[in-house]
């Protein structure tokens, strides 16, 4: 699986569909509008869109975005997506793993565990399936041979009962085709993914971590976010380099209640020449826009406010999924 910084043919999203999700549908697809046509700016885009809504989608989006009709139930790309793969003679391919609605949360989820074909059936590019229940929300990797994860979601009982740490690694190395898997503590405590690694740390280079702070010992997951930082500290990558961190603050001042506000900067998407980062209105959006023009110079940072987004427990991440060139 290439890295996500990789040049991109172009990237996928799933039109939000599932009510009970959000506050209000019409905001939250305004919302989702903003960030492809930010993400629009750079490279080609394809919505993923049920066939009952492709008008209105049509409407909001306009011409420039594509339809892709399918029966879906929810809108996060990222995770009920395909993730692409490309071999050494430069052949694309696509690995598909099962989907349970992040443990059985929701339902039904039959459309989304099978727009990952689909999604690649419409790219013309052979699939692979597993019986893993995992979602692309749940790694992250260099594209070269190293993937992150974390121990609180693959292996909870909610996904995978029957599959011990080491199967499971395995089965990632084989999906995805990578060397090494670097496990971290996770947190149990964000219980709609159950600690997505997308929302804690994610490679921005090879030998590079992006990673959120501890923050202040006032939030509920200071120790959680704690653990990840020590955790991380001094691990290698597949190639026995010694990963660099670089630590970016969480959102936690950003004016919502939600209780599944997503508060994450590291919840961000890298597209042909640019960052495509969330806008919260507070003073960390500047100092995080900084951090993104540091690790990438020739990219132009974009913010796009996502409050309806974010009360749906993810970000831009998860709700992206990219196709490499």
């Amino acid at each position: 699986m290439p890295a996500e910084w990789s040049p991109h043919k172009r990237t996928w999203m799933m039109w939000p569909c599932r009510a009970e999700v959000w506050d209000d549908m019409d905001v939250t697809r305004a919302n989702y509008v903003d960030v492809a046509h930010a993400i629009r700016q750079f490279e080609p885009l394809t919505m993923v869109v049920h066939p009952r809504d492709r008008a209105q989608a049509h409407a909001m989006l306009g011409s420039d975005i594509e339809l892709l009709e399918h029966p879906i139930d929810d809108s996060w790309a990222r995770d009920a997506g395909p993730n692409f793969l490309i071999d050494a003679q430069g052949n694309k391919a696509g690995s598909c793993f099962s989907f349970n609605a992040w443990g059985g949360k929701y339902d039904p989820y039959d459309g989304d565990d099978s727009v990952g074909a689909a999604i690649l059936e419409a790219a013309g590019v052979p699939a692979y399936s597993s019986s893993l229940i995992a979602e692309g929300g749940g790694i992250s990797v260099d594209g070269d041979g190293t993937v992150l994860t974390t121990e609180t979601c693959f292996p909870n009982a909610n996904r995978n009962p029957d599959w011990s740490r080491e199967a499971i690694t395995e089965e990632l190395k084989q999906m995805l085709g990578a060397e090494k898997v670097i496990w971290l503590p996770g947190n149990e405590l964000e219980d709609e993914t159950d600690g997505h690694v997308d929302g804690i740390a994610m490679f921005m280079a090879p030998g590079v971590v992006l990673i959120e702070g501890a923050g202040r010992a006032d939030n509920d997951w200071y120790e959680k976010k704690l653990a990840n930082l020590e955790f991380m500290r001094g691990q290698t990558d597949a190639k026995g380099r010694e990963i660099r961190l670089v630590e970016v603050p969480d959102a936690m001042d950003a004016p919502d209640d939600h209780d599944m506000f997503c508060e994450s900067y590291v919840n961000s998407y890298l597209c042909n020449g640019g960052v495509v980062m969330p806008q919260y209105g507070i003073r960390e959006d500047g100092l995080v826009a900084e951090v993104y023009q540091e690790l990438f110079p020739g990219r132009r940072v974009v913010q796009v406010p996502i409050p309806s987004i974010a009360i749906g427990g993810g970000g831009i991440h998860c709700i992206t999924q990219q196709e490499p060139l």
